[in-house]
């Protein structure tokens, strides 16, 4: 097998190259991702309850998830920059564990994936929350950041078990 192994961010001696999507058809592609803040029990309870020293937390995590789906390919070296027709950061409260599960979802009409976006849009939405958490919580845990669904392109659905 050549030196890329498979990967498609290689050329065959393995050099580090953008994947060229001019021939592929463009489809509607869609993909969600996930990232998990785990807190302490009094940080959660200034988190829910509105009492967080910076303000809204919710409020700026969510923005700053979009701008960053927005702003994905300036991130990571090899991505294609996108005309994103949505994206969107949903948070989820587990009142039990004390985290808050962010859910990112990015849509498109292109000739390649979105799932790096959805990713980094959940992943930045976490920082986010770290950010406007760490005046009262050093200690908090972003885990899990994953992606959870994708459909669209040559190789159609997944659906993270």
């Amino acid at each position: 097998m050549p030196a890329n192994e498979g990967f498609t961010h290689l050329d065959d001696k393995g050099q580090a190259r953008m994947v060229d999507v001019g021939a592929k058809a463009p489809s509607t592609r869609v993909a969600v991702a996930e990232a998990v803040v785990r807190l302490s029990e009094k940080t959660y309870r200034l988190l829910t309850g509105e009492g967080m020293p910076k303000g809204d937390a919710f409020a700026c995590a969510r923005i700053a998830g979009i701008m960053a789906a927005k702003k994905t390919s300036d991130l990571i070296p090899l991505c294609h920059p996108l005309g994103l027709d949505s994206v969107d950061v949903r948070f989820e409260l587990d009142e039990a564990a004390h985290s808050v599960r962010i859910e990112a979802e990015a849509r498109l009409t292109a000739k390649t994936g979105v799932e790096m976006e959805a990713m980094t849009a959940a992943s930045v939405a976490a920082l986010t929350l770290y950010d406007m958490c760490k005046a009262v919580q050093k200690d908090i845990v972003i885990e899990r950041v994953r992606l959870t669904y994708k459909s669209g392109g040559k190789s159609g659905e997944f659906r993270a078990g």
